[in-house]
């Protein structure tokens, strides 16, 4: 697969997604630090997967607008597709 480079845009909105999502774990360890309740930990850690899943979305979708679609008219489009497949798959 071609490296693809993300817009200025993209990185910034990917970097505080990511560092949202740093937060969140950084508060988990603290509550496990503290011996806080399992079901809040277990809420808290939900809510990192959701948002790394977020994330993957995300960066999914500025590959498929961006980067397959301007890769596709060159050679091998099958590749390109099959590429997209399998991220869409890691994703899920």
């Amino acid at each position: 697969m071609a490296q693809q480079v993300l817009s200025e845009e993209t990185r910034q909105d990917l970097l505080r997604r990511l560092r949202r999502i740093e937060g969140q774990a950084r508060g988990v360890q603290r509550m496990v630090e503290d011996g806080r309740d399992c079901g809040e930990i277990i809420s808290q850690l939900a809510s990192i997967r959701a948002a790394t899943h977020s994330a993957g979305i995300f960066v999914l979708r500025h590959y498929a607008k961006r980067c397959a679609a301007d890769a596709l008219p060159q050679d091998a489009p099958e590749q390109h597709i099959e590429d997209l497949i399998d991220l869409m798959l890691r994703v899920s």
